[in-house]
């Protein structure tokens, strides 16, 4: 049998079909005795995966509070809003300032609008 070069190999690769491909994974795994399937970690102490921050979260503004006027500037510096588009999310509570975002970033934002008057919330 001849040996193929790793060029042949990636060529077949690219033109193989998903059960071709899926096929091929399933003979390697018998033959060599050996699974394709991702490691998995194992976290020590339980309950060390539900203390962890989450990776992307959701900045929500609640109430505007007493000092409407300062929300509206802060949530317009936050987001970027012109001045209508900010009070009417600040009008229509609750409203989504940010989806997505890190946690730090999230911390800085409700840092910003609890300075404001308003009410936030972190999901």
């Amino acid at each position: 049998m001849a040996k193929l070069s790793h060029e042949d190999i990636l060529a077949y690769l690219e033109e193989a079909t998903i059960l071709e491909l899926n096929d091929l994974v399933k003979a390697i795994e018998e033959k060599f005795d050996v699974t394709a399937a991702a490691p998995v970690a194992v976290v020590a102490g339980g309950d060390a995966a539900e203390d962890a921050a989450p990776a992307q979260v959701t900045v929500t503004l609640t109430e505007a509070g007493a000092t409407k006027v300062a929300v509206i500037k802060a949530v317009r510096e936050i987001t970027g809003l012109g001045l209508v588009d900010a009070k009417g999310l600040v009008d229509k509570l609750p409203g989504t300032i940010k989806e997505n975002i890190s946690a730090d970033e999230a911390a800085g934002i409700k840092e910003k609008l609890e300075a404001a008057g308003a009410t936030v919330e972190v999901k």
